[in-house]
């Protein structure tokens, strides 16, 4: 009997090797920007279903490009905020992004969101979802995705053709203009 085991052991250690590389391949596949946008707006409606600034946060932490969408909000006051500042920045944009997503989400009650579409860019991709609010009414939404190595981060979202960002950007410039074009006039404001 040991040496039936002793020869299948070799076979069942090449079996167990096979089977993970198998699920190791499989685990390694990338998921489709389809998929993650899934994956995000269920996270979404859930921080929406607890009405928490913290789940949002956690939520805008996780998935959006928070640099791209931060340094593109200061627009051409970004060079003057010194980069030891940009933490605490884009840890402010975060947190207001994330106080206004909480005060409005009651509002617009989400029953469920479906990713209709995709098309994968160079960069990213765009993935296109229809969103249904608990009422019955619904509306379409693009999400912009870049890749940021083996995964996708949030750039934007269009809804009626308007980009979320733009209104960030002109907020964020806005505020900088009218308190002496400094960006650390910002982050004081947005860290409050």
């Amino acid at each position: 009997m040991l040496n039936l085991a002793v020869k299948r052991g070799p076979l069942a250690v090449l079996a167990l090797a096979a089977a993970i590389v198998m699920l190791a391949s499989t685990g390694a596949r990338a998921e489709s920007a389809a998929g993650y946008m899934q994956r995000v707006a269920n996270e979404l409606i859930a921080a929406s279903r607890t009405g928490s600034v913290q789940s949002f946060a956690s939520v805008i932490r996780s998935h959006a490009d928070v640099p791209s969408i931060g340094l593109t909000a200061l627009g051409s006051y970004a060079g003057a905020l010194p980069k030891g500042d940009r933490p605490a920045y884009y840890n402010g944009m975060i947190n207001f992004i994330a106080r206004y997503a909480g005060k409005e989400a009651p509002k617009y009650p989400v029953a469920k969101a479906i990713m209709t579409g995709q098309s994968e860019t160079t960069s990213g991709a765009t993935v296109d979802s229809r969103i249904t609010l608990k009422s019955g009414e619904s509306y379409d939404v693009r999400w912009i995705l870049v890749k940021r190595g083996a995964v996708y981060k949030v750039r934007d979202a269009e809804v009626i053709g308007f980009r979320m960002t733009s209104f960030l950007d002109t907020l964020f410039q806005n505020y900088i203009s009218e308190n002496g074009g400094n960006p650390k006039a910002l982050v004081l404001a947005l860290n409050k």
